[in-house]
């Protein structure tokens, strides 16, 4: 039997196995070419709903023929990620169990067409803000030039997160060639009770 080993893709798929459940309200931040749409979808199930970000109509359009013909709860919104609070209904809010995020460019799509820092931390802002206790979000983060700023900015932001809130972990897979990417996930805490 072959074993495989995980990458950064791989490894955020794993997270959000454990956490996301049929029925769930979930989040594709970054549609690209459909990998964690169609994870998601296959996790909630008919009912449940994805909600998936992207800003190229290519992007959305591989997605679509990734997902089954079947597949009617997913919602492809061609808008950047930073627009989510807007477009997902207000009763999901504080409901989302997982939002994904897989930044950088397209894979085979035009390589100047990327997330930046600004709207990645908008949009970042704004899944904090409609995840639900015990939520997760997961931001794969590459070490192209724009990629390490988004790295970076986004390190800055979850290293500050409250402890009692929120569980924040950084994963590397330092024994790869190149500049492998780097795994950033969030747990929000399941419940606020103050301990004695």
């Amino acid at each position: 039997m072959k074993r495989t080993t995980e990458n950064a893709v791989s490894t955020a798929h794993r997270l959000v196995r454990d956490v996301v459940r049929p029925g769930d309200v979930v989040v594709d931040a970054t549609v690209g070419n459909g990998w964690d749409t169609q994870l998601l979808a296959e996790c909630v199930g008919s009912s449940g709903i994805v909600y998936g970000f992207d800003v190229q109509q290519i992007a959305l359009d591989v997605a679509r023929t990734r997902l089954d013909a079947n597949t009617r709860n997913v919602d492809l919104i061609l808008s950047g990620h930073e627009t989510m609070q807007q477009h997902i209904p207000a009763e999901h809010h504080g409901r989302v169990r997982a939002v994904t995020f897989n930044l950088g460019y397209l894979p085979g799509g035009e390589k100047t067409v990327t997330t930046k820092v600004d709207t990645t931390l908008q949009a970042l802002g704004q899944a904090l803000g409609i995840l639900a206790p015990g939520g997760l979000i997961t931001i794969v983060c590459y070490s192209h030039l724009e990629g390490r700023a988004e790295m970076q900015a986004v390190q800055d932001v979850l290293m500050v997160l409250p402890q009692a809130d929120y569980s924040c972990l950084r994963t590397e897979f330092f024994n790869q060639k190149g500049n492998p990417p780097v795994v950033f996930s969030v747990y929000r805490a399941s419940s606020y009770e103050q301990l004695p």
